[in-house]
């Protein structure tokens, strides 16, 4: 699997937004403490604020992020009645950075809210909303070098009914990819494993009939 490819799948779990991820936005500001004057390797989003401690440097950032209607390479149905399922919600972002003393990333962390959340057929109108919260912590085994990390998912993603009602499909516990795209290892009930890793697409079954 490839790491795009492992992002997006973590993504429909524990969202790890592209945009927070990124290694290629522009580097933060300095905050209270001891200003940064080393090169920050990725350099950190605009929105961090970073500051100089002891052992490198650390920055948190937080914002609400509007993710709007997105297809998930999520398809339903065969043939002439197949359709992609759409995904859109408000993201509510804590992250954190952490850099070694040569301003290489070690650590990233962030937590995630969403709110106002669904997954929508657009050819029928029909939608599905969820709930989610998760953490997801990553750690670079050789600094700056983001190939290298290990990506430990942690949360709850819930879909339910129309109304609201009953849940009709879910994930909740944790996930933990290796550096080499892998999926180490799983706990809970997830049907992101099920479906993209066991081969046994029938856990979209009832999401798909909803929207159907």
């Amino acid at each position: 699997m490839s790491r795009v490819l492992r992002r997006a799948v973590a993504r429909m779990f524990v969202v790890i937004t592209s945009l927070i991820l990124s290694a290629g936005l522009s580097s933060a500001t300095a905050i209270a403490g001891q200003p940064v004057t080393q090169t920050l390797n990725p350099p950190a989003p605009e929105f961090y604020d970073c500051s100089a401690i002891g052992a490198g440097t650390v920055c948190h950032g937080a914002r609400l992020v509007d993710h709007p209607v997105a297809p998930t390479d999520v398809f339903c149905g065969s043939g002439a009645d197949m359709f992609e399922v759409y995904d859109q919600g408000l993201v509510h972002q804590l992250a954190s950075r952490y850099y070694d003393r040569d301003g290489n990333l070690t650590k990233r962390v962030v937590h995630e809210r969403w709110t106002d959340a669904q997954w929508s057929n657009p050819l029928s109108g029909e939608v599905v909303p969820y709930t989610q919260m998760n953490t997801s912590t990553e750690v670079l085994a050789i600094p700056g070098d983001l190939a290298s990390s290990t990506l430990a998912n942690r949360g709850e993603n819930i879909y339910r009914t129309s109304d609201g009602g009953k849940p009709i499909m879910l994930s909740v516990g944790r996930m933990v990819f290796g550096p080499g795209d892998e999926l180490i290892e799983f706990s809970g009930h997830q049907w992101v494993v099920s479906a993209f890793y066991l081969g046994d697409p029938s856990v979209l079954d009832d999401v798909c009939s909803a929207l159907s």
